[in-house]
């Protein structure tokens, strides 16, 4: 399961590959079934992608992402957009996901993967 993972991981950086400049992942198996990636994706306008994922992965069942965070930012280091589950926002219909837009917007949102995310970065970059 895990290395059916890590394959889709890296068919989704592949299939944004045209905008990717370099990316490192890494891993760390905690058990059989469960995961631990973060890594960095730097793409050609020199933003880059910060993500982190806490994954369990049963057999016949989709992943299931304790903890995540996919944060985007500018060449500059400003924020751009950053999707997490961490507890800080209760009062958001999708609780605890959601998403931080530039540094002061948060909106309900639902979970995202990292394929979802690549796919909002290749639409701005173009």
């Amino acid at each position: 399961m895990i290395e059916e993972y890590l394959r889709a991981i890296d068919d989704a950086i592949t299939a944004v590959g045209r905008i990717v400049r370099s990316s490192n992942i890494y891993k760390d198996e905690r058990e059989a079934e469960i995961i631990f990636l973060r890594g960095e994706i730097r793409f050609t306008d020199d933003s880059h992608l910060h993500f982190r994922e806490f994954v369990q992965l049963k057999q016949s069942q989709p992943p299931h992402r304790y903890k995540y965070a996919y944060h985007y930012q500018r060449a500059d280091e400003t924020i751009f957009f950053r999707y997490d589950n961490a507890r800080h926002y209760p009062d958001l219909s999708t609780a605890p996901h959601h998403k931080h837009i530039g540094e002061e917007d948060v909106i309900a949102s639902s979970p995202p993967d990292l394929q979802f995310v690549l796919k909002e970065i290749e639409a701005l970059i173009g």
